[in-house]
């Protein structure tokens, strides 16, 4: 027997409005200067917004204007932003990762997306409920040997028995838990602290996929934990295009080398080394037009499956 069960949250969630805040700012920077370097974090909650991170670049864009465009200006907002480690940064000028890391890549045959079927139904869900209840919200899946056996979905503001007409039309399930612990309407920022970078398995490809464990938002290209994540997605969907059924991608870098100190890619249950790609961070960039992306996009629905420049 197979039972597999994945989760989504809406861009509503607190955490997920800290991703989408860290690369608001990082498209704000980008959009001034494309070498900016960004790693930027961010929490918030109960009116207020703590940004802290490092940023080397030529732009200079107003973070307090930007983030109270996205949460109201009824929040506080405190930023600590700081260059770039020099130490840092005279490995990156030579085109060298900006850190050590493993990075994760995944896709298979049996979704149109490329993503694993109960994390696919569960985003999907999500995304429907979203355009009549755009609140905060959660749903979760469980596949019972392919077929769904059980449904979740947590929606703010949304009356329990809407929410439940809404959700069978969409999946068909044995089992529906519709606002199991009742109906709320405190959600967000008003109930919880978020952070950004906490929802990494949301943001790759459900729980059964491992993942290499660096987050995503608030970091530029250099950051490989971004970048070779992207590269590594990159790879396993031209395996999925040439007629494979599922490949696993595992990249690893040295901070300050360009070149992966590990590159090999588990195709159908075979191991063979990747060739033929340009796996340095300059590299990647010019691949996947990184310099052109807008980040904030993907900080909302996971960052795999959805037609970016990665998934094609």
């Amino acid at each position: 027997m197979s039972i597999k069960t994945a989760e989504c949250v809406s861009p509503k969630h607190p955490d997920k409005i800290c991703d989408f805040i860290a690369d608001s700012l990082l498209d704000a920077y980008l959009a001034i200067d494309k070498n900016s370097r960004t790693a930027i974090e961010v929490m918030g909650g109960h009116k207020l917004i703590t940004i802290n991170g490092e940023v080397t670049s030529l732009g200079k864009p107003d973070l307090e204007k930007i983030v109270k465009s996205i949460v109201g200006d009824d929040y506080t907002v405190q930023i600590n932003i700081v260059a770039q480690s020099p130490e840092i940064a005279r490995g990156v000028d030579i085109g060298g990762a900006g850190d050590q890391g493993i990075m994760k890549g995944y896709a298979t045959a049996e979704t149109q997306s490329m993503t694993p079927l109960e994390y696919e139904l569960a985003r999907n869900l999500c995304q429907e409920i979203y355009k009549v209840y755009p609140f905060d919200g959660k749903t979760q899946v469980t596949l019972i040997d392919g077929k769904v056996s059980a449904v979740v979905a947590s929606f703010q503001h949304a009356p329990t028995e809407a929410l439940t007409a809404l959700v069978q039309s969409i999946i068909t399930s044995k089992n529906y838990y519709i606002n199991p612990a009742g109906e709320w309407n405190q959600g967000g920022f008003d109930a919880d602290t978020g952070l950004s970078g906490r929802k990494l398995i949301v943001d790759n490809y459900g729980p059964e996929i491992p993942i290499g464990g660096g987050s995503f938002s608030g970091k530029d290209y250099t950051k490989v934990d971004r970048s070779g994540a992207y590269m590594a997605r990159k790879i396993a969907v031209d395996f999925i295009s040439a007629g494979a059924k599922e490949a696993f991608v595992k990249l690893a870098y040295a901070i300050g080398v360009p070149e992966p100190v590990m590159a090999i890619a588990i195709v159908d249950g075979k191991e063979i080394p990747i060739t033929g790609y340009d796996l340095t961070p300059r590299g990647i960039r010019e691949l996947l037009r990184l310099d052109e992306v807008t980040y904030a996009e993907t900080a909302m629905w996971g960052h795999f499956g959805r037609g970016c420049g990665w998934d094609l």
